[in-house]
């Protein structure tokens, strides 16, 4: 243990030496101010800035060329809460959970605590996922290589269940809008069996809705229609309405995560593992932690309004997902996203091949990665603090002349990606939709689950079944088991959360959930999975022995709370 520390402990010096270099901290500066900027842009997302910043590092030494686009990378991940917050547009699809609660309450007169909250549990979460990559790198890889398609469809069906939560009291409509998210990603060529669906002959559709003209049509078109639909709320500016201060309440929302510790954890810890699967993303960990502080929550219908949680658990999650992305790059060669995938391209063209000797062969160069990550973490705290106060000016813009703006750059957001002119027309025929389902009461997050988790499921289901038509192992692999266990609590919990504090059978819900989720990770084997199988058996023994001691009473208090709430 001593030698690993000391090994260690000389390659992070001779890392950080090779990195503080003038050039080096400027060019990293340089790519945390483009990545803010870009995720700030809706259309415009991570992997695109990375792109753009790879030919540029062609003539770099390998250290400072890679820490140029981790550098572009952490600031995209914070860029887009800037767009979320201020305009109820996010800025990248990793950002989406973050308006559910960041627009509410800019809205209502508190942007400067609502930034403040964003920046910080970015910070956090970045910070978190940092410490995990240098930690944690070998071990954690190791999960990666365990899934397989049978496990990932699971995964995929549990963050499914997050309809149900994410619809609140209009759960007919929020299936009905997840069903039609997972209906519209069907659409084009079956990448499994390559043959064309929903097409009607036309050559257009063959390759589908792009998702990100999806993404930006649903939540930007949709909401800038409802802003202007009123000629005379249209001519006013959000600071008119009294919903801006050019301001970030950094001691407000420090005091308020510091509140909340718990969220943080929780929702990186969330954002690292699914970092570490290839191919879930930062799209699905901000909902996924979304989804998980509600549940958590003593007050679930807050959720939405413009709840401190709400914005700290999206924001701490997707800002951990690329140090678990970079995890399973490192040590197993397997880019967990798009941004990672690029990254590996960028360490190709310098002639290094990550694997799972990676860390051995290339010590410096893993370091240098390291210390990047959290070099650009702290940088993007400074100035993302700094140029939000510009961004918070943007506010101060007349409605439609914001509306007009933004507009232009998510049309060429969304044409630069694919350079395709239809891409533009399934903008305005997905912000039609938006705007129409906005008005009948439809919520818009189930729908964007449906679209970024349908291919996802489809994919790994016609992989399960060209290996095997056997069904048995989507329940009897331990990690395909353990989703579904936690999926089936999962959907049950709105009706736990309803009958909470009223129903006896509520007090059994969370002992079952541990002991059910313990049998999985006991058949896993090895030594810790077994001991946190057993600290959960403990702890769901524990609640079970404080509810037969008090007697099986109901907590009057959450009962009072909700009707109190209803009423």
């Amino acid at each position: 243990m001593v030698e690993y520390l000391t090994e260690a402990y000389g390659h992070f010096a001779a890392a950080f030496q090779g990195l503080w270099i003038f050039k080096t901290i400027i060019l990293m500066a340089i790519g945390v101010a483009g990545g803010l900027v870009a995720g700030a842009i809706p259309g415009f997302t991570i992997a695109m800035a990375v792109v753009l910043t790879l030919p540029f590092t062609f003539s770099m030494p390998p250290e400072q060329g890679v820490s140029t686009m981790v550098a572009v990378m952490v600031g995209g991940l914070s860029g887009g809460l800037m767009a979320g917050i201020l305009t109820g547009i996010p800025g990248t699809p990793s950002s989406v959970a973050t308006t559910f609660d960041g627009f509410p309450m800019a809205r209502s007169g508190n942007p400067g605590l609502a930034l403040g909250l964003g920046v910080w549990s970015s910070f956090f979460g970045g910070i978190f996922s940092a410490i995990c990559l240098m930690t944690l790198a070998p071990q954690l890889a190791r999960v990666g290589l365990e899934f397989q398609p049978w496990d990932f469809f699971m995964l995929v069906m549990f963050a499914l269940t997050i309809t149900a939560s994410l619809a609140g009291k209009h759960l007919v409509k929020g299936l009905i809008a997840g069903a039609l998210g997972l209906l519209v990603r069907t659409v084009g060529e079956d990448e499994a069996a390559g043959m064309a669906r929903f097409n009607f002959g036309s050559e257009a559709l063959l390759s589908g809705f792009d998702f990100i003209a999806v993404l930006i049509g649903l939540f930007a078109f949709s909401q800038l229609l409802s802003d202007v639909r009123d000629p005379e709320k249209a001519k006013i500016s959000l600071s008119e309405r009294g919903a801006v201060k050019a301001r970030i309440d950094h001691i407000g929302a420090l005091k308020e995560i510091a509140k909340r510790w718990v969220v943080v954890i929780r929702s990186a810890t969330i954002g690292v593992f699914t970092g570490i699967l290839p191919g879930a993303g930062g799209s699905v960990a901000n909902i996924l932690a979304y989804d998980q502080a509600k549940k958590a929550s003593k007050n679930p219908e807050k959720f939405g309004s413009g709840t401190p949680e709400g914005i700290i658990a999206p924001e701490s999650s997707n800002n951990a997902v690329e140090g678990g992305a970079l995890i399973t790059l490192i040590g197993l060669g397997i880019p967990g996203d798009v941004t990672a995938a690029v990254m590996l391209g960028a360490l190709l063209i310098h002639d290094v091949v990550p694997s799972p000797t990676f860390i051995s062969d290339e010590p410096v160069l893993v370091y240098s990665i390291f210390t990047a990550f959290f070099i650009a973490t702290f940088m993007m705290i400074f100035l993302q603090s700094f140029m939000l106060r510009i961004f918070v000016l943007v506010t101060r813009i007349r409605m439609y002349m914001l509306a007009c703006v933004i507009l232009g750059f998510c049309g060429i957001g969304v044409f630069a990606l694919n350079n395709v002119t239809f891409d533009l027309w399934s903008l305005l025929w997905f912000g039609i939709l938006g705007f129409t389902m906005r008005q009948f009461g439809f919520p818009l997050a189930p729908m964007i689950l449906g679209v970024v988790l349908g291919n996802i499921a489809e994919l790994n289901l016609a992989r399960a079944l060209a290996i095997t038509a056997d069904l048995t192992p989507f329940f009897v692999r331990p990690w395909s088991m353990f989703f579904l266990i936690i999926a089936v609590f999962s959907a049950v919990f709105p009706i736990f959360q309803e009958h909470r504090g009223r129903k006896k059978w509520t007090l059994f819900y969370m002992p079952l959930a541990c002991f059910a989720a313990s049998v999985p990770l006991y058949i896993m084997g090895g030594i810790p999975r077994p001991i946190i199988a057993t600290i959960v058996v403990v702890f769901g023994a524990w609640k079970l022995f404080t509810r037969w001691r008090s007697g099986w009473a109901l907590d009057e208090t959450l009962a009072s709370s909700r009707g109190y709430n209803e009423a």
